[in-house]
């Protein structure tokens, strides 16, 4: 993890932009394949997959940005791996919260 030190990366964050990079690439060849249909969810106006993913995105942010201030990044587990161990971050729990809630979102709004 060296070659992304510089930017204080942890684990959990690569990975969700990695994840992020590879929806945006789904959501292209969804787009492409499949063309988008709007529909009226619980919200009452027309979305379509590109603006319920931006909802799922900021409702991601805001619910890891209340877990760091209400909860804190602190290690829930540590794994014995290496000589000192891996920490399991608790920020990974929020991630979970996440795609639950992204998942409701693609299905209700």
């Amino acid at each position: 993890m060296e070659s992304i030190a510089w930017m204080a990366w942890t684990l959990p964050t690569a990975i969700f932009f990695a994840a992020l990079a590879c929806t945006l690439a789904l959501m292209t060849w969804l787009a492409a394949v499949y063309p988008e249909a709007e529909r009226v969810g619980v919200l009452r106006i027309p979305t379509t997959r590109g603006d319920r993913l931006f909802i799922s995105l900021i409702a991601a942010a805001v619910i890891h940005l209340a877990w760091i201030g209400l909860v804190g990044t602190d290690a829930i587990a540590t794994l014995p791996i290496g000589e000192e161990g891996f920490e399991i971050s608790s920020l990974w729990l929020a991630s979970g919260i996440s795609l639950v809630t992204a998942a409701f979102i693609f299905r209700t709004v």
